[in-house]
């Protein structure tokens, strides 16, 4: 079953005919009513299908790969540490601690590093951005 659909270089006339008229007027009701008796549509369809057709994409975050609550440098050294401790885990099959565990564990207890003593605070770090960067 196949949907009935209006092409869309009819909606763009349509649209440029309608703009000629004041938003509620008769002439518009008439304009989407020849438009969907003649594509064999309903009126909602027509309406429906305007709203998509002027609807904008969506371009995505400005701040599009970069970590909200730290800096990059700060999420990537977080990472580091979280990575090491997963090799640091790891057995003889090449099993070892999960991201979302080592997150925990490094949130409670924090760990020992060249740098320092490292405990981010409880809720900092996530599981998808940690596996993310």
């Amino acid at each position: 079953m196949s949907r009935k659909q209006i092409p869309n270089d009819a909606l763009v006339q349509l649209r440029q005919r309608l703009e000629l008229f004041p938003p509620r007027s008769r002439e518009r009701r008439k304009l989407i009513e020849e438009a969907a008796t003649s594509y064999g549509v309903s009126l909602d369809t027509v309406y429906r299908a305007l709203r998509e057709r002027s609807r904008p994409k969506a371009e995505g975050r400005s701040d599009r790969g970069t970590p909200r609550k730290l800096s990059t440098a700060e999420m990537e050294r977080y990472c580091e540490i979280i990575a090491a401790f997963k090799i640091r885990t790891s057995n003889k099959k090449g099993r070892h601690v999960s991201t979302a565990r080592a997150i925990q564990l490094l949130e409670e207890y924090g760990m020992e590093t060249p740098d320092g003593f490292v405990q981010p605070p409880a809720g900092l770090l996530t599981k998808s951005s940690v596996n993310y960067y």
